[in-house]
């Protein structure tokens, strides 16, 4: 992902044509019957109630309900505060007022999900037994608390605005460059900083103390094993809805091959060099997601790769592309992670124009749909806010609008925007343009059948009353995550609001004189339960 400037893309593109899964479910069920969490860690997964509901599947009395379903969603970027905090070392207030200016900005664009990079490179945005605080917050490098817990904070912040919260973890940076990280020097790393203890696992990359970073090397079990821990702790710890990666695992080839002698040479047990490093990322997927679906089975794990898994050209299976391969150039066999079913969602950062002749996006897309078709990853796309107003075809406003009408008619299950900040700045208005036409009214998440399946019972609407321009209503949401509000209009009722369970049901713009409403309950899953009987308010 692009969180760090890169070469242009067709540069980039240039460079590289020359350069046990049932079995951990039911384990994971067994532990979300039982699981006791912490305070901090939210509520354990509900139990559906055994009673019978009023109200219908589907229908606000004798007419359909409708309500789109689809994930939007927008990277908060920490890394060199590009967008969140934007500068380091601010007060526990300024933080916590410019987050809530990125939720508003998430409510008003009508999202459903944020993607918070909290592990930006080997540090932590919470009270970590595996990180140091990241410099990115506190302005220093001395691992000390900044004396407040923002991880919880932005969960409990987002779950208000009925936000899912993904936190985002590079798994293998272990610093930044310089001048603004402390690249390979370790006496300007954090004294808890975990590379200074196990040196044996640092690779730095590449050539030069300032201008390269500090990796956990993958191809070490133990590093690998450390990386996914403190990855963990914070599923333990927090009520997080999904686990997110972006696509660094490997560094990308511009400097040079990755110096990973010494770690092939005693675990590369005879492997071409290259399939070592597949394996070594296969293994980190696949063991975070089992191990996640073992500690908490309904946190969704996702990853958002590069959007070229390999060309036509060098693979009959690869998509219709001349860019760099991701399965041949970072190690990352994007495919077979789709194919094994050891993710919950993936994000194929497709940040090229419709009719770029390198990676087209009316091209690759299609490739992505048939690769998910049939399986139980779902699929959003990951759209390149960034590059409006970029000169050619990044100048026309209408370019993501585009992209997200092909997303829709190949059946794409949602869209993530990188990256706040850009949504913020909606150049040429193309932001406005896409919101406007494509997320005009409020979406539910896509029901993950692959994960537990709890769907509340109906809810009840007790009564109504109308507030300045609103109508706020009394109603219990029991054993439900979140609900939904339905208007009912002519023939069918359509999705007007959404909430977290706890917060108060309002519709914010309801019509004048008397209108008739039901209520759902949705579970983690984004199952939704019976629909409530209707209330008619006047």
């Amino acid at each position: 992902m692009l969180r760090l400037p890169r070469p242009p893309v067709k540069l980039t593109l240039a460079l590289a044509s020359v350069l046990f899964a049932t079995a951990v479910l039911g384990l994971g069920l067994l532990r979300a019957a039982t699981y006791k969490p912490t305070a901090a860690a939210g509520a354990p997964w509900p139990s559906a109630s055994s009673a019978p509901a009023p109200g219908t599947p589907g229908k606000c009395g004798t007419v359909p309900v409708k309500a789109a379903r689809e994930l939007r969603g927008m990277w908060l970027t920490t890394v060199n505060n590009i967008d969140f905090p934007s500068r380091r070392g601010l007060s526990q207030a300024q933080v916590k007022a410019e987050y809530q200016r990125w939720l508003d900005l998430a409510v008003a664009q009508r999202h459903n999900a944020i993607f918070v990079h909290v592990r930006p490179s080997g540090d932590a945005f919470w009270p970590s037994a595996y990180a140091p605080w990241s410099e990115w917050l506190t302005g220093k490098r001395d691992g000390k608390s900044p004396g407040w817990d923002p991880m919880d904070y932005m969960i409990k912040e987002a779950h208000a605005r009925n936000l899912e919260f993904h936190a985002w973890f590079n798994p293998y940076r272990g610093t930044q460059p310089g001048p603004a990280g402390p690249g390979a020097d370790f006496a300007k790393l954090a004294p808890n900083h975990p590379l200074i203890k196990h040196r044996e696992w640092a690779v730095a990359h590449p050539a030069g103390q300032s201008t390269a970073r500090l990796y956990f090397d993958p191809g070490i079990p133990a590093a690998r094993k450390f990386v996914e821990d403190s990855m963990l702790e914070a599923v333990q710890k927090y009520d997080v809805d999904g686990v997110h990666f972006d696509d660094f695992f490997y560094p990308y080839p511009a400097g040079g091959d990755f110096p990973d002698d010494a770690s092939y040479a005693k675990y590369g047990g005879g492997k071409p060099r290259a399939q070592w490093r597949r394996d070594n990322v296969d293994t980190l997927v696949r063991e975070m997601d089992e191990r996640i679906k073992a500690l908490k089975p309904w946190v969704k794990f996702g990853i958002s790769p590069f959007g070229i898994w390999r060309n036509y050209a060098t693979d009959p299976d690869g998509s219709q592309s001349k860019g760099l391969e991701a399965y041949d150039a970072i190690f990352a066999d994007t495919r077979k992670w789709v194919q094994r079913g050891w993710l919950d969602y993936i994000v194929p950062q497709l940040y090229w124009t419709i009719g770029f002749d390198k990676a087209d996006y009316a091209k690759l897309l299609p490739w992505w749909t048939k690769l998910t078709k049939g399986t139980q990853v779902q699929l959003y796309i990951g759209l390149a806010d960034y590059r409006i107003g970029e000169e050619g075809d990044w100048s026309d406003p209408a370019m993501l609008d585009r992209q997200m009408v092909l997303n829709d008619k190949f059946g794409v299950q949602g869209q993530v925007h990188f990256s706040a900040k850009q949504i913020r700045a909606d150049r040429l208005g193309a932001v406005t343009r896409y919101r406007d036409k494509h997320y005009a009214s409020p979406a539910l998440l896509p029901r993950m059948a692959r994960l537990p399946v709890a769907a509340p019972p109906a809810p009840r609407l007790a009564s109504a009353a109308r507030f300045d321009k609103g109508i706020r209503f009394q109603a219990t949401t029991d054993d439900a995550t979140s609900w939904a509000l339905y208007r009912v209009a002519g023939d069918s009722a359509a999705l007007v609001a959404t909430g977290r369970a706890g917060i108060e049901v309002v519709d914010p713009a309801p019509p004048a004189g008397p209108v008739t409403y039901c209520l759902s309950g949705l579970d983690r899953s984004g199952n939704e339960g019976p629909i409530s009987t209707p209330l008619t308010a006047s």
